[in-house]
């Protein structure tokens, strides 16, 4: 049997252990039905998507997938080109913000959602993320998103994103070299991500600065009520779930 991840939980000291879900969805267009189901056997506190909804009631589908995932969308979706985040009412929300970021000719736009929210004591910044399919424009842009995440005013944050290269890749490289590479510190369960069908590449992760806890993150195995044929009809990218000690607050 797969070694479960730890459970979200506040601390006696004011802590507190959320479940962070970082998930490529490819728009909705596979199964609806299967990607709920597997959102909800990782029992996510939040919940970082790349590829949301962005065009035609975009809204209205981002809404249909928080209710199936008894989560609540947060921002992002249009406003942010593509990535999003939603929460469970466990999170008291301070504040978001969408940010477009620098558009390459010829290149799709990408952007950002962010947000600050508390899990009791423990404050913490979000930050989900699609970068895009050229070397030199990931680059850029994951140093515009590290100029960003010092801009939110927090001592810990999260990102989730679509990095669109593996961990030797140079936007890869330097954002884990500033954070810490979730994946890599508290490996749990499998490690590519991508495609679905015949997993070869870790193109997605989640990384957290330097105060925070890894307790466990990789792609969950051994879901319960998820099999394998569930992973690859719900997207073409399987999830990355990490579980995380967040310090008190000051």
């Amino acid at each position: 049997m797969p070694t479960p991840f730890p459970n979200s939980c506040t601390e006696s000291d004011g802590s507190a252990v959320i479940r962070v879900l970082s998930y490529n969805i490819r728009s909705l267009r596979d199964d609806p039905e299967a990607l709920a189901g597997v959102v909800n056997a990782c029992a996510p506190d939040v919940l970082l998507l790349q590829e949301a909804p962005r065009f035609f009631r975009w809204r209205k589908k981002l809404a249909r997938l928080a209710k199936a995932t008894h989560l609540v969308y947060l921002t992002g979706g249009a406003p942010a080109a593509g990535p999003a985040i939603l929460c469970s009412l466990r999170a008291t929300v301070e504040s978001t913000e969408d940010i477009l970021l620098p558009l390459t000719p010829g290149q799709h736009r990408r952007g950002l959602a962010t947000a600050v929210v508390r899990f009791g004591k423990a404050r913490v910044g979000l930050v989900c993320c699609h970068l895009g399919l050229q070397k030199a424009e990931r680059r850029m842009h994951s140093g515009l998103l590290l100029d960003r995440l010092g801009r939110l005013g927090v001592d810990h944050a999260v990102i989730g994103g679509d990095i669109n290269e593996g961990p030797t890749g140079p936007a890869f490289t330097l954002l884990a070299e500033a954070l810490q590479d979730a994946a890599t510190v508290a490996p749990r369960g499998g490690t590519d991500t991508f495609p679905a069908t015949a997993p070869a590449r870790r193109i997605d992760a989640v990384l957290a600065t330097r105060g925070i806890e890894v307790l466990a993150c990789g792609v969950p195995s051994g879901l319960p009520g998820v099999t394998g044929s569930d992973l690859r009809a719900a997207t073409d990218h399987l999830p990355v779930l990490a579980a995380l000690r967040i310090p008190a607050s000051v």
